[in-house]
């Protein structure tokens, strides 16, 4: 016998003497870092993966997972629902950690602190220009900015203070700089350019929703805010601003990776995106500029189809809206490609949103991979966490440990029924949990067991620079 062989029996005997904390025995073992698919068993000690092995292992809880697919656990880089409410149904959808990355958040620090030993999964934000110019520039808008944010050009004072605000979310931990350019347009440019440099400072990342008028231009000025400053970009929901340019987009996201550039982006599978009626997305004749309609339009509140009637009152009110506006062939371009990440950009208030803010990963796997196969498995559980992890990397330490399984990785795992995986939410009940997600573990604590939500367990941690 060689000692090779007689090494690797020493190990697997070492590995079957051990007791574990928690085992899932048996099951499908997708860890999209290694390639390794195959059938083992996943032995966690505490808040880490201890082993994946292919012989028995014994714990003080065993799952029985034959049959079921282990993922590592889902990471969504753009959801604006950061509350109980959210995260339940995060957690039913397979996601253990979820970031406000776009938006982000004016004040880091507290918004931290409110949710330490609070919240079932782990969370994180951006340090947000959008709530930064909102908070100095006095703007009466709730989430996105309605008045002054939005529509006047901050004054050499005010941009001091909104770069000032930046900086000190970033001093406070914050993942990187949000940016929702769309939804300020009387922001000059070199506003932009200014917090591009800042991050840059900082060696964050900066996640982009681009400008609302001409895409590609919108895209070429953040790829040479990024060339300019060396700042790393995230291009967010690009199949969703992208439109029918969304080819053209991700052609040029991959000229400038292949040139160097630190540059990634996401998408939801959806062919519907979702906002604020009172934002600066419609200003103006709107319809004219985006080639859409009032009937494309679906007040959240109700579920109605708007007139113009309807429109005019609902504007002056505010609220969530639906715009079913986004060519299914940007949708398929998006699942295929491999530099796309997966990401819901959802946000759930008393029930009401859009669906992605349910059933996002679940949808992927359920209707996409498995039903329309339009991505392998492996692809698609790529997309939703080794590749979220490795964007975050480098400035989030931590995140070297998640979006694997493989020992000495974080204990955030999902397993999932790949027969029966699906989502549920709908446009006009979005409050809906998927289906055939089993278990969700956050650092080796269940947050969800047997599809059932363990009541009392916060295991969710910070997810920070520092």
């Amino acid at each position: 016998m060689t000692r090779s062989i007689v090494l690797l029996l020493t190990c697997g005997a070492c590995l079957s003497a051990q007791t574990y904390d928690v085992v899932l025995a048996n099951g499908r073992v997708l860890d999209p870092e290694s390639g390794l698919d195959a059938v083992r068993s996943v032995g966690i000690q505490g808040r880490r993966i201890a082993a994946v092995s292919a012989t028995p292992l014994r714990g003080k809880i065993v799952v029985d997972a034959e049959g079921l697919a282990i993922a590592p656990g889902f990471i969504d880089l753009h959801s604006h629902g950061q509350d109980d409410e959210n995260y339940r149904y995060k957690a039913h959808d397979g996601v253990t950690s979820a970031l406000e990355l776009e938006i982000g958040v004016a004040g880091a620090a507290e918004w931290y602190r409110q949710r330490e030993g609070k919240a079932r999964i782990h969370f994180g934000a951006s340090s947000g220009h959008v709530p930064a110019r909102m908070l100095v520039m006095k703007d009466t808008g709730d989430f996105l900015p309605r008045d002054e944010a939005a529509h006047r050009a901050a004054s050499p004072e005010e941009t001091l203070s909104i770069i000032q605000q930046v900086r000190r979310g970033l001093e406070d931990g914050a993942v990187g700089v949000g940016f929702g350019i769309a939804y300020v347009p009387a922001a000059p440019r070199e506003e932009i350019l200014r917090l591009f440099r800042l991050a840059a400072e900082y060696k964050a990342p900066v996640f982009v929703h681009m400008r609302g008028e001409g895409v590609i231009a919108a895209l070429q000025e953040v790829i040479a805010n990024a060339l300019i400053t060396g700042a790393a970009l995230h291009a967010v929901h690009i199949t969703s601003v992208g439109g029918r340019n969304t080819a053209t987009c991700l052609e040029m996201i991959e000229g400038a990776r292949k040139r160097g550039l630190d540059i990634t982006t996401e998408m939801y599978p959806y062919t519907a995106s979702a906002t604020r009626i009172e934002s600066a997305l419609f200003d103006g004749d709107w319809e004219k500029r985006t080639g859409n309609k009032y009937g494309d339009l679906q007040w959240v509140a109700t579920g109605e189809r708007l007139t113009a009637e309807t429109f005019a009152r609902y504007r002056k009110t505010g609220g969530a809206v639906i715009s079913h506006t986004l060519p299914e062939e940007a949708l398929r371009l998006g699942l295929a490609h491999p530099m796309v990440m997966i990401a819901s950009d959802g946000r759930l208030a008393g029930g009401k949103g859009h669906p992605r803010s349910a059933g996002t990963f679940a949808r992927v796997l359920g209707l996409y991979s498995r039903d329309r196969k339009m991505l392998p498995l492996m692809d698609a559980i790529r997309k939703m966490t080794l590749m979220p992890a490795q964007r975050l990397e480098t400035s989030v330490p931590a995140m070297r440990n998640k979006g694997r399984l493989r020992p000495g990785a974080d204990a955030d795992i999902t397993v999932f029924d790949p027969d029966t995986v699906l989502d549920k939410a709908t446009f006009e009940n979005a409050a809906q949990p998927s289906t055939g997600i089993r278990h969700v573990l956050v650092e080796g604590s269940f947050v969800l067991r047997d599809g059932k939500l363990l009541d009392g367990v916060y295991p969710g941690r910070a997810i920070r620079t520092r």
